[in-house]
């Protein structure tokens, strides 16, 4: 073993004594509490954003389009600044649906929205995966809440809208792709597609798990020195696991185009 080797050592951390379970109880709660505020930091954000592009914020502050404002006064990069859009058009047509839903009168301020948000229990990242896709999500939930209404069985208070919301969202990222409006009679083309459809619906599992590597804030220049051994580790080639990812994160396959489809 060699001198730094031995350093390295010296300078280890003791092992920690176990946690009693009072202990665990109080980290546990810790632990929600940070959760909780990073979902209310994201129904602000999506609130604040929700409106500045329609005032073309950016316009008396002397920036010529909404990513260079972006990057100029938050420095933050043209594709962040566009998740931001999606973010917030996802959470504004899901509050819609609750609020058309439920009947209930719910106001456009940045707390009503963060409340929202934050009983939903919905992440960045699951708002980002369903902004192509805020139809679907709409529709689900509007069924299902009619229908619960209808039922007369549950009544519709915040904890059951919130399990609905959020049961609507993972159906709708993990939904695979509606068949065709017009199937096609020829046998061979409906084997095609039927074939691409298996293909896409395997490579946004593909994504979802790029995803958990390298998360949805980064750029795609950012995750590629992520995903690159991820890449390499399970024989994907790099441009196929960035496609994928795009995908999981849109629902879009014009994502897929020229790489996986």
């Amino acid at each position: 073993m060699g001198e730094h080797d031995r350093d390295q050592d010296d300078l280890a951390e003791p092992a920690r004594p176990a946690l009693t379970a009072a202990q665990a109880r109080e980290m546990t709660a810790g632990l929600r509490e940070a959760v909780d505020d990073v979902r209310r930091s994201v129904a602000v954000l999506a609130a604040r954003v929700r409106d500045a592009p329609a005032a073309r914020v950016w316009v008396p502050l002397g920036h010529a389009s909404w990513e260079s404002y972006c990057q100029a006064e938050f420095g933050i990069s043209r594709a962040q600044a566009y998740r931001l859009l999606d973010v917030s058009r996802a959470l504004t047509a899901i509050h819609g649906a609750v609020a058309a839903s439920t009947k209930t009168s719910r106001t456009r301020d940045t707390g009503s929205a963060t409340l929202a948000a934050l009983d939903y229990g919905l992440s960045q990242r699951a708002l980002i995966a369903v902004s192509g896709r805020a139809g679907d999500v709409v529709e689900l939930i509007t069924r299902r809440l009619a229908t619960l209404a209808h039922s007369g069985l549950q009544a519709l208070d915040e904890p059951t809208v919130r399990a609905v919301v959020r049961q609507a969202v993972r159906d709708a990222r993990t939904a695979p792709p509606p068949p065709p409006a017009d199937p096609s009679p020829d046998p061979a083309l409906a084997a095609l597609r039927r074939v691409v459809d298996d293909l896409a619906a395997s490579t946004h599992a593909i994504g979802e798990l790029m995803l958990e590597v390298a998360p949805a804030y980064l750029s795609d220049t950012e995750a590629v020195h992520v995903l690159a051994p991820l890449c390499d580790a399970i024989g994907e080639e790099l441009e196929h696991g960035l496609a994928a990812r795009r995908y999981a994160m849109s629902g879009d396959r014009r994502a897929l185009l020229g790489t996986v489809l």
